[in-house]
């Protein structure tokens, strides 16, 4: 399979890029990883009349951690989002996640921020940033009234920047230059799990849970966002189901049904509508008495 005809730009600024995608709006995708674009490109879901390269941006290959916040610039691979040790220490939540990505290899070429924009119902990155309320920050060349600030640059947080199945908040003539993960403060636990034909296939289910207790170790809030159930992440809040109970000794049942009626997934080629409900009770269970049980050794 080959991609259809496209004019090939690679900038070698953040404004020289900005520039670019302002002089081609809407006829522009941008190629950073390219894991995803590249095979949409061949089966011809997609056909822009440009591609904006801007993997020689250095300055967006980056991950920083500070102020209870974790940054990923565009450029940073999953790999490199996945070894990050100052990641990790603040949010191992991206680590337990990023290890699902696909395999290795995409791991290594592949880019957080992109999966991101992507917007791939099945992938985790729009799950992770879901479930941490965390936002992408934006760049344009030209800043207005529409854009955002005089400097062109607009932040949209997580709940508002998934639109639909491959479908983002990024106008013609922006860039995603970061995402921002926050980091949980206090007794907090984190867990993902998923299950997959195979292994490094597109989860047919997949969840990802934030706990959080009390001095006394009773359930403070939990958080669970599900991948390959809409056409959207899924964001289900489970405290109501095991608020002030020890972590321990928590109704995980009630919290497994209570995101069993959250969801609404489709029937499609790889599983029915009722199975993927299974998954998201079996998953909400195990991942939550994993994060509780974290959140208690902290």
């Amino acid at each position: 399979m080959k991609p259809p005809v496209f004019a090939y730009h690679r900038p070698a600024s953040l404004d020289e890029a900005l520039a670019t995608l302002a002089d081609l709006g809407g006829d522009a995708k941008v190629l950073a990883g390219g894991q995803s674009l590249v095979p949409v490109l061949n089966m011809r879901l997609a056909a822009p009349a440009a591609l904006v390269d801007i993997n020689k941006l250095a300055e967006l290959s980056f991950v920083h951690t500070h102020d209870h916040l974790v940054r990923v610039g565009a450029l940073a691979r999953h790999a490199r989002t996945e070894r990050d040790e100052a990641a990790f220490a603040a949010l191992p939540l991206l680590r337990q996640a990023t290890r699902q990505v696909a395999h290795p290899t995409i791991r290594n070429r592949g880019t957080t921020v992109g999966s991101i924009v992507h917007a791939d119902p099945a992938a985790e990155m729009p799950a992770v940033l879901l479930l941490c309320g965390g936002s992408v920050e934006l760049a344009s060349a030209v800043g207005d009234g529409q854009r955002g600030t005089a400097s062109g640059r607009r932040e949209v947080a997580a709940a508002d920047f998934f639109l639909g199945p491959l479908d983002s908040d990024v106008r013609p003539g922006e860039l995603a230059v970061a995402a921002s993960f926050p980091v949980p403060t206090g007794r907090c636990g984190s867990a993902w799990l998923e299950v997959s034909r195979r292994a490094g296939d597109y989860a047919l289910c997949g969840v990802g849970v934030l706990a959080a207790l009390d001095a006394d170790s009773r359930v403070r809030r939990l958080l669970a966002a599900y991948i390959s159930v809409g056409p959207t992440p899924v964001l289900v809040d489970l405290t109501e189901a095991v608020a002030g109970q020890v972590f321990d000794a928590a109704d995980l049942s009630s919290a497994a049904a209570l995101a069993q009626a959250r969801i609404e997934p489709d029937d499609d080629i790889h599983a029915t509508a009722d199975y993927r409900r299974h998954l998201a009770g079996v998953l909400t269970r195990r991942a939550a008495a994993e994060a509780l049980a974290r959140a208690g050794e902290a």
